[in-house]
């Protein structure tokens, strides 16, 4: 029996590892893959692998895997990356798995200056990133160094501010919370959306000369063919839409392009290369194939499919709303519950004050009584002293006779106690007074005691908030017949590997009756920037905010190029619409004399 032979395929977020027989087919294989990471959209993606010449190859799927120029490590390396791209992610992209391996390879083509991004897209866009990575921000969750690990912004735009990794989190972060409230997958494709006006989103360049020798960029992307002259990667020159392209073929190194215009000439280039003739012949046919088939009514399975995709959104915003009308509820119900707990702190502050206006009050009542008791022994000596008073003033009534000496000792003595009376008495009236001032204050240190005692009774019984929480279980199971439909999918999907049986070195890719009628809705488009008035505000505020801190030594090529078209007023469609003006031959003419 063969011996298996061990294959790695690298998505942009797992490693997967098979074991294949000698005999498996790159489709056995590719299905295989698509089938383990549930992938419908398969006709966007494709198997690649680095030849034994160090080049980049994309996998025949009619060939089998072992007969092809894979570099026989040990296992076999690929990667499962998008082949061909969405006109409009919106439109077109169904399944979340899709968009996430999308926004990922975007994402990584613009953090490593394959796409240009200008400064002020990139920030935006890594608000987006952040979003569908952290959810909605959270000031106590997502505090100062939160994003040190994550890759945002490429590093060509760090280079040109003079910012820190600080000031830089700080700027993203603002933006990031203007998003709260928005779907992970939302932000992913709000983050598509935006990427896609990039001029060089999803193109493929390639190395050409035209007849006179000049070098220059063939761009083959999901629109059609596009003429650059070689120190310009932004703006095309020259473009040729699929549906003007009838016949395409090359003869070693010489390309040829027949229009669906018979009056004008061929369209022909040179590749430095026969291998590079063959990538752009596939990547031309798949192209084409599916910008005819986007101007054609959905198949039922893709009809299928949306529908599928729509209901499944339909229940995650329902249990999204749900999440948050419970989340809602909990927040309302902790609240509540501090502000019980804040009541009850309050109350708890209020007892100890009563607390220490009933010991105050103890204090008083307590020198009341000493007083009251004071007052008594005074009262208590001012009758005594009285006393002794009557019993002198009778006494000298019955010695009417007695000397004068002695009568005027006694007066002597009857004066100083009519004296010291008057001043006991005087002592007992102040007492007196502060005795009934003592009484008004128990009285109100009484009603304070009970006001303290009726707070202590009411908070010994505070109220309590409850949440009823629903608890359910998650069910991940994938629904019966789900896998059963990959194979058919692979089958209809990949018909035009049959396209390139018959025409290995050439494709009849359209006819003029079948490509006179279709529509260009490309022509009319507008950038999301241009259609939305708040991401205009958006990029123009960001523009601002960066200008202070950028280093115009450090601006590379693209940056200028870019500059001078928005000074120019271009965007991606505007020059779209002006490269195809005129008839195919005036721009095959164009073409020769560049």
């Amino acid at each position: 029996m063969p011996k298996p032979v061990n294959v790695r395929v690298t998505t942009m977020d797992a490693e997967l590892e098979f074991a294949i027989q000698p005999n498996t087919t790159g489709k056995q294989l590719f299905d295989q893959v698509v089938k383990t990471i549930g992938l419908r959209e398969i006709w966007f993606f494709g198997l690649q692998y680095v030849d034994s010449k160090n080049y980049s190859t994309w996998l025949k799927l009619n060939k089998k895997v072992l007969q092809q120029d894979v570099r026989k490590d040990s296992p076999l390396q690929f990667k499962f990356r998008a082949k061909f791209y969405p006109e409009d992610v919106a439109e077109e992209i169904i399944q979340d798995i899709t968009l996430r391996l999308f926004y990922l390879q975007v994402k990584n083509a613009i953090l490593g200056d394959e796409i240009y991004c200008p400064p002020e897209t990139s920030v935006l866009l890594a608000s987006y990133a952040v979003q569908s990575k952290y959810g909605d921000y959270n000031r106590e969750v997502h505090t100062s160094g939160f994003l040190a690990s994550d890759r945002l912004l490429p590093q060509r735009v760090m280079d040109q501010h003079k910012m820190s990794k600080e000031e830089w989190e700080e700027r993203i972060t603002t933006w990031y919370g203007e998003h709260k409230g928005m779907l992970r997958e939302d932000a992913m494709m709000e983050y598509l959306k935006i990427a896609q006006d990039l001029e060089m989103y999803g193109v493929n360049y390639f190395d050409i000369k035209n007849k006179k020798g000049t070098d220059l960029w063939l761009g083959v992307d999901a629109l059609g063919l596009n003429i650059y002259e070689k120190d310009d990667k932004l703006t095309p020159k020259i473009g040729f839409p699929w549906s003007e392209i009838r016949n395409i073929s090359f003869n070693d190194r010489k390309f040829i392009i027949k229009p669906i215009d018979k009056k004008a000439p061929d369209f022909v280039f040179f590749a430095p290369r026969l291998r590079i003739n063959k990538r752009i012949l596939v990547l031309c046919m798949g192209n084409h194939e599916l910008y005819m088939r986007r101007r054609k009514p959905d198949t039922i399975e893709v009809q299928q499919m949306k529908a599928q995709a729509r209901e499944e959104k339909m229940a995650k915003m329902q249990e999204r709303e749900k999440l948050q009308k419970e989340i809602a509820a909990r927040e309302q119900a902790e609240k509540k519950q501090q502000e019980y707990e804040e009541r009850l702190r309050s109350m708890q502050e209020e007892m100890e004050r009563r607390q220490k206006e009933l010991t105050d009050a103890q204090d008083t009542i307590r020198r009341l009584e000493e007083q009251l008791r004071e007052l008594q022994r005074s009262k208590d000596m001012l009758e005594q002293k009285q006393n002794e008073l009557e019993v002198m003033m009778h006494k000298l009534a019955e010695d009417k006779e007695m000397e004068a000496q002695e009568r005027a000792k006694l007066e002597e003595e009857i004066r100083t106690k009519r004296e010291e009376v008057g001043r006991i008495q005087d002592e007992v009236n102040l007492k007196d007074e502060e005795t009934r001032r003592l009484q008004e204050e128990v009285e109100e240190a009484r009603r304070k005691q009970e006001e303290a005692t009726a707070a202590l009774m009411a908070a010994s019984t505070p109220q309590h908030a409850h949440v009823t929480e629903n608890e359910h279980d998650e069910n991940d199971d994938l629904m019966n017949g789900e896998v059963g439909q990959w194979q058919s999918d692979s089958d209809r999907l990949h018909g035009s590997s049959a396209l390139y049986n018959n025409y290995y070195n050439g494709a009849e890719l359209a006819n003029h009756d079948e490509s006179s009628s279709i529509p260009r809705p490309e022509e009319d488009r507008q950038t999301l920037a241009e259609k939305n008035e708040r991401l205009q505000e958006q990029l123009k505020m960001l523009s601002k905010e960066l200008a202070d801190s950028k280093d115009d030594s450090k601006l590379t090529k693209n940056d200028l190029l870019h500059q001078e078209n928005v000074k120019q007023g271009r965007d991606k469609y505007k020059t779209l619409r002006e490269i195809r003006k005129g008839n195919t031959k005036r721009r095959v003419d164009q073409f020769e004399n560049m």
